[in-house]
């Protein structure tokens, strides 16, 4: 597609480029104004309802290829509430499904704090910060049932290290916890 859209503007540039060459060559000769005039207008006429007309097909052939054109609703997520204090987190579920988008609500009760969810590897999926009276909203789809780590990514105080927060992610219908 690209290189299409390419080749295509060569040859209007290259169009356009000899309209000008015509133009140049013939600004010697001497002619009659009105007769001039009411061709020039004609062409121009054309000229302006083609570019209309040929702008609408290359917007219409372009603008399909949009990955956002086909937007949906977001899926319905499980929903976790989670406010970081000096030097722990509060969340308000400490367990959720595989497979199903959860959206963390995330805040501050007190000084401004990194929320980082890390894997089993100590890989970090997903991030978002958290700060007092604001609540930013993080959304994440776990791939795999097991214990995923809720980590401090900003500096917040002397007990910065030990403010984790274990959770769980389990298979749907499954009740017991993930090991």
């Amino acid at each position: 597609m690209q290189q299409t859209v390419w080749l295509l503007t060569v040859v209007i540039v290259g169009a356009i480029a000899l309209v000008f060459v015509y133009v140049a060559a013939q600004s010697g000769h001497k002619a009659e104004y009105a007769g001039v005039q009411s061709r020039a207008y004609w062409y121009r006429s054309w000229l302006f309802w083609g570019l209309i007309v040929f702008g609408a097909v290359i917007a219409a052939v372009t603008l399909r290829e949009l990955p956002y054109t086909a937007a949906k609703a977001a899926p319905a997520a499980q929903i976790v509430n989670a406010k970081g204090f000096q030097w722990y987190w509060e969340l308000d579920k400490d367990t959720v499904t595989v497979g199903e988008p959860v959206e963390f609500r995330v805040t501050s009760g007190d000084v401004n704090h990194g929320f980082g969810i890390y894997d089993a590897d100590t890989r970090l999926l997903a991030q978002v910060q958290a700060m007092p009276g604001y609540e930013n909203r993080l959304r994440h789809t776990f791939e795999k049932p097991g214990t995923y780590r809720i980590m401090c990514l900003e500096y917040c105080g002397l007990a910065h290290h030990g403010m984790l927060f274990d959770l769980q992610v389990i298979a749907p219908g499954n009740h017991e916890v993930a090991s």
